[in-house]
This record gives structure tokens, sequence and C-alpha cells, in this order.
């Protein structure tokens, strides 16, 4: 597989806080990556600088072969880079077809004035659905759907706007067992795709069913990146810390 995101040497600081030191790592198409640490470990810093939140202060992206800059996370997104928060992002009073398109919303134009096309919305949503192979219905409310639902909302977003890589921030948290088991096989139906998954999660057994690499970062640095069927959560957890130096 080709290589989709590399990320050489970088490092962020804050005043005198340093956040990351000197991280490099490489992530393929199609590969879902397991992103783990404690508390403070720098894990949400490097997310936010792959996303366009915050610049490194030293180290270089590279997106399919190519150097990237960004200044703002709509760089990022426009690069095809997608990040699903923990909170998700919704809007509760709206239906899961306009929050897979809020602020892409299609139009139609009926005389001299633009609409939203809300049929054309809601098939297209409900295509994005099939593909993920959710229940979600176009016009469900999101306030009345359980969590897996709503994780099929935010990352049938991803998959409208293209992604390339998609970064997910703890999505398995607070959710019954059986919509983890869902978010899980979604997060299967992304990999198959083509997409790259960076899953950010402090759930062991959700990183290991689904990872196909794992990496741990300890204040700051980056500990360990190795295949997950060559480690063991016994492992990670040293990683994390500080039993075991590095692997």
């Amino acid at each position: 597989m080709a290589e989709r995101l590399r990320l050489t040497g970088i490092g962020k600081h804050f005043g005198a806080i340093r956040a990351l030191h000197a991280v490099s790592l490489s992530i393929e198409e199609g590969q879902v990556l397991g992103l783990m640490g404690d508390n403070g470990a720098g894990k949400s810093t490097l997310v936010k600088i792959i996303a366009g939140n915050f610049r490194p202060s030293e180290g270089e992206i590279h997106l399919d072969g190519e150097m990237r800059d960004f200044h703002h996370p709509r760089d990022a997104q426009n690069a095809g880079i997608e990040i699903v928060y923990q909170d998700l992002a919704l809007c509760d009073n709206l239906t899961a077809a306009s929050n897979v398109f809020l602020g892409r919303e299609l139009k139609r134009r009926t005389g001299p004035v633009r609409i939203i096309d809300y049929k054309t919305m809601h098939r297209r949503a409900g295509e994005l659905f099939a593909q993920l192979k959710s229940e979600t219905r176009p016009r469900d409310i999101v306030r009345k759907m359980s969590g897996g639902q709503r994780q099929a909302v935010a990352i049938a977003r991803t998959l409208l706007a293209d992604a390339k890589v998609v970064l997910m921030d703890e999505p398995t948290a607070a959710i019954s067992v059986r919509q983890v088991a869902e978010v899980l096989e979604l997060i299967r139906r992304l990999r198959d795709r083509g997409i790259t998954v960076i899953l950010i999660s402090h759930r062991m057994p959700d990183v290991f069913a689904v990872s196909d690499r794992i990496a741990v970062l300890r204040r700051g640095e980056l500990v360990a990146d190795k295949a997950t069927i060559d480690s063991s959560p016994e492992e990670v957890t040293g990683l994390i810390t500080g039993a075991i130096e590095s692997a």
C-alpha cells in the first residue's frame, strides 16, 4: 500500500512547555493507527496539528508525498483530512441528512431563488449510510439517536467530504457495548474504502480489535510504533506508564 501520511520530526512548544518532541510517523492508505498515551502525553496536540488547528513548532507533514503547511483547519479539510471529535459536533435538533450536509448544503434553483435541495440530500445521505451498513435513516432526528447512530452520522460526513485521513477522538467513550461494536465496524468500513484512520482511545480492547498498528506517546515523545499483532495490552500499558521505556 502507498504511504498516505508522514510526520517527520514534529515538535510543538507552548512557551516554555514542550508538548511534543521529534515525533515521526508514517501511515499507509487504508490503515488504522491506534494512538495511545496517558492524559497529557501529547495525543490531542498531535491530532490538532494534523487537523490544522495548531502549526508545529518544527517538523514536516507530508500527505500523499506532498509537503503540507496547514494554517487553518479548512486547509487540512481541503487536503482531505477530517476529524470526528468526541462530542461529534452534531446539531441535535436537525435530521441525520441535515447534519451530514451541515455547511455543505445542496441547493437548487426555483425561479430567481435558490433553495435547499432536501430531497437530494436525503437520497445522498441514505446512500452513505448504506455504504456504512448503518441503520441510521436520513430523516431521523439526531437527539433521538443512539450513540452508535450518531457516530454513523459523523462518519458519513467524512465520506461526503471524500476524506483521505479521518482522525477519531475517543469514538467509543460513554456508549454501550453493542454501540461500541457498531462504531468499530464503521471504522473497518472506512479502512475497507482505503481511508486512513487515526484512532485516539483509552480503551485498549477497542484499539486492539480494529487497529493495524499502535503508536504510543509518553510525555510528548513517541515511545512505540509497531504492528498491533506484535504488541499486547500489557506492553502498551507498560509503555504508557513508563514501566517499559520503548518498544
